[in-house]
C-alpha cells in the first residue's frame, strides 16, 4: 500500500506550498454559487474555518490524520518491493534474499509447470525489468532449475 498521501498532507501543512498551490488554482472561474458550495464543502471536511477576517485554512484536521495513522512498515519480502509490488532492491542478507526469491517463485510458478525461457521471463516481468538477473538468482538459490536440455525451467521440488 502506498503512503503517498502522507506527502500530500505534509505539503498541505506547509504554508509556502499551500500559497503556491493557491496561485496555480487561482485561475478557476467560480460563480458565486459554486464558490459558496466549495467553501461549504471545505468547511465540512475540516479544511476551512470561519475566522475574524473570513474563511481561513485550518490544519487541525490534517495534523489529526497524520497523528492517528501509524506508519506500518512492511515486513517479510514486501520490504524489498516498491508500491507496485516490484522488486526495488535485492536484500544483502542471504536469508532475506532467499525469502524474497522464495516469495517470487511461489507467486510466479506452480509446481509441476515446465516453461520455456520466454514464458519464465514473462512471469518474472511482473516483479522486475531485469528478468534475466532475477531468473539467475532463482536458479542460483535452487528454487528454479533448468531442464537437461537447458531450454526450459521448472520449480525445484521442495519436498526432496
Amino acid at each position: 500500500m502506498s503512503e503517498r498521501w502522507r506527502g500530500v498532507i505534509a505539503a498541505l501543512l506547509n504554508p509556502d506550498l499551500r500559497a503556491a498551490l493557491g496561485e496555480v488554482l487561482a485561475t478557476a472561474d467560480l460563480t458565486p454559487a459554486r464558490r459558496e458550495r466549495a467553501m461549504a464543502r471545505l468547511a465540512e471536511v475540516g479544511l476551512v474555518v470561519e475566522g475574524p477576517d473570513g474563511p481561513q485554512f485550518d490544519e487541525t484536521m490534517l495534523r489529526g490524520i497524520l497523528a492517528e495513522s501509524p506508519r506500518v512498515r512492511p515486513t517479510g519480502p514486501q520490504r524489498f518491493l516498491d508500491g507496485g509490488g516490484r522488486i526495488d532492491r535485492y536484500p544483502v542478507q542471504g536469508a532475506d534474499r532467499h525469502e524474497l526469491l522464495r516469495w517470487v517463485a511461489d507467486h510466479a510458478f506452480a509446481p509441476g509447470e515446465v516453461l520455456g525461457e520466454d514464458a519464465v521471463n514473462e512471469r518474472l516481468s511482473q516483479f522486475t525489468d531485469d528478468t534475466a538477473a532475477l531468473r539467475r538468482h532463482l536458479v542460483d538459490a535452487e528454487l528454479l532449475e533448468r531442464t537437461r536440455s537447458g531450454s526450459e525451467y521448472a520449480l525445484v521440488d521442495s519436498d526432496l
